[in-house]
């Protein structure tokens, strides 16, 4: 009802409104390079559900959405060029799809007044609203991520991890480095050792690692990994006979294309995902009025996969804020700064998402001037090889905020006092 209401309030603006312009989304995609099977298929969910929008319900409060590609191969200067060609557009939202591109464009978008949207990576920092006004990285962050295996692999363990070995496996950049912290804190707490094998970009090289990794015979081997990197660890701990069950890789490091390549030998790696997989009724409502026309961003062949699912996902929570913005703001020709109270008053509960023909497809959280950092849950899923699809082993995991929450106002009170920032929200 709530929904019905907000549209209807919205059409009345629009019946006493001129001719709008449309509400632009920049797309900073990579279709190119060693990251585009990642890449790839969340920006064809990012850019369907935006034409779905279109097509389906004449735009958001009967504005039209215009994405606008630009493709940063992943490569952190090129998509800070693809930040300035496309903010003059009238820009609402970015979404780099990349820690280093985020780390370049927070003060760019703080000093521009544009929000950026980094869901589930970027600087884990930023959900300190009170610092980071600019900045939103809902529904979790990678500090919630690595949290959420540490309290899996308690419940797996009898809640204790005391004497046990973990090493962490990842990207050499960033990106890979933002979840230990959070590990160093929590292998305090609960008494494991930690080991850290960082593996240099593109990742196809790994031989060194899986060699200590075989030497040490760590219990779980934890991966922070993107692209490539990915397949490679999961050949390479298959060539060593790692046990699988005990092999688990972030939300970045779970999808098709991932375990794919090994074939049956991946079978029963796990990873961690921010949102369920399923056959989602809005996927058929894509096909119908997305696909079934010709719209489509890709080939069509990646609805409903892990990252195409994702892509949508980010672009579903673009679309309710932007709904929110136009009612809170009284007009559907949002502007920038309008998007970013929107996104700061967002609320995703189960009747909205259910509402929306995705039921379940994440955790219900809500936004505030505190906090921009949503629920933090995370499921763990598992690789059924020979069914070709991934398992939800768990419902939604909550993080250790007691470890988090002073990681986090340690590192964005740094930040507020190296850029001499004034606090919000007080």
């Amino acid at each position: 009802m709530k929904l019905k209401l907000a549209s209807a309030a919205i059409g009345a603006l629009l019946a006493a409104s001129p001719a709008l312009a449309d509400l632009v989304f920049p797309d900073l995609s990579y279709r190119t390079g060693p990251f585009a099977a990642g890449g790839i298929p969340f920006s064809d969910g990012y850019q369907d559900y935006f034409t779905l929008v279109n097509e389906r319900d004449g735009g958001i409060g009967g504005v039209k959405a215009r994405v606008i590609e630009c493709e940063t191969a992943y490569n952190t200067e090129k998509g800070v060029e693809c930040y300035e060609a496309t903010k003059g557009e009238g820009a609402l939202i970015y979404q780099p799809l990349s820690t280093g591109i985020t780390y370049q464009l927070i003060p760019k978008v703080s000093a521009d007044k544009i929000p950026l949207h980094t869901m589930g990576y970027g600087r884990t920092s930023a959900t300190n609203g009170r610092v980071f006004e600019w900045v939103f990285n809902y529904p979790a962050n990678y500090w919630d991520a690595a949290s959420v295996a540490i309290n899996y692999l308690l419940d797996e363990n009898g809640g204790s991890l005391e004497g046990k070995k973990i090493a962490l496996l990842y990207h050499n950049s960033a990106y890979g480095k933002e979840p230990i912290p959070t590990l160093e804190a929590l292998a305090a707490k609960h008494g494991y050792s930690l080991s850290l094998l960082p593996v240099d970009s593109p990742g196809q090289e790994q031989k060194s690692q899986w060699l200590q990794i075989r030497r040490e015979r760590p219990d779980v081997v934890l991966m922070w990994g993107w692209g490539v990197m990915n397949q490679v660890a999961v050949q390479e701990a298959a060539n060593i006979r790692f046990p699988m069950e005990n092999f688990i890789g972030n939300w970045w490091a779970g999808a098709e294309h991932d375990v794919t390549p090994a074939g049956m030998a991946a079978n029963g790696y796990k990873s961690l995902n921010m949102n369920r997989i399923a056959d989602f009724p809005v996927f058929e409502d894509i096909r119908t009025h997305v696909h079934g026309k010709g719209l489509a961003a890709g080939d069509g062949s990646n609805v409903g996969k892990v990252l195409y699912t994702r892509g949508m996902y980010a672009a579903m929570l673009a679309v309710e804020a932007a709904k929110k913005a136009q009612e809170t703001h009284g007009t559907a020709n949002i502007t920038a700064a309008m998007m970013r109270d929107g996104m700061e008053a967002l609320e995703m509960t189960s009747e909205m998402m259910e509402a929306l023909g995705a039921p379940g497809i994440g955790p219900e959280f809500s936004v505030s001037c505190e906090a921009h950092g949503g629920s933090g849950m995370g499921i763990v899923q598992q690789w059924n090889a020979a069914e070709g699809r991934w398992i939800a082993l768990t419902d939604y995991i909550a993080p250790d905020q007691d470890v988090i929450a002073p990681l986090v106002e340690q590192d964005s009170m740094a930040y507020a006092s190296e850029n001499n920032l004034s606090l919000r929200c007080e």
